[in-house]
């Protein structure tokens, strides 16, 4: 038998008890990164143990939802769980993309239990040059 040496196993028990499992009208926060990387914007959440086909990523406008479900694996009639931590339910994480990301474009890739988001970031939000106009000659300026 396991036995966790964490002083406030009691606590996250009663927790856990108290709010349950994450349901589709009340889903459980799920861990993210977020930064960006040269001109793409990349989202990763920690979705350990959920299948590829459970995770759900709808765009509307700019708000992103990502939602996920952890199934319980099944298990055989002979088998007595000893000691269960790891959560079930749904999980959700809903974020507000700026208008200089490119919706249409997103990739996304599951591995190792990371779904990785790559959001482009629109050309019409990267820096620029203008040229101006003056009499005969132009010059330009750099934006």
């Amino acid at each position: 038998m396991l036995m966790r040496t964490d002083p406030f196993r009691e606590l996250d028990r009663l927790t856990q008890q108290l709010l349950g499992p994450g349901t589709w009208s009340r889903p459980s926060a799920m861990p993210m990164d977020a930064y960006r990387e040269g001109d793409e914007y990349v989202v990763a959440f920690d979705l350990p143990g959920v299948t590829a086909d459970a995770i759900d990523i709808d765009v509307e406008r700019n708000m992103l939802t990502v939602k996920a479900e952890r199934r319980p694996v099944a298990k055989a009639d002979d088998v007595q769980m000893e000691l269960s931590e790891r959560p079930l339910g749904v999980f959700s994480r809903q974020i507000v993309l700026a208008d200089t990301l490119d919706t249409e474009h997103i990739k996304a890739d599951y591995d190792a239990g990371v779904l990785t988001l790559r959001i482009p970031i629109a050309e019409r939000a990267k820096p620029r040059k203008i040229s101006i106009g003056v009499g005969s000659g132009h010059k330009e300026i750099s934006g």
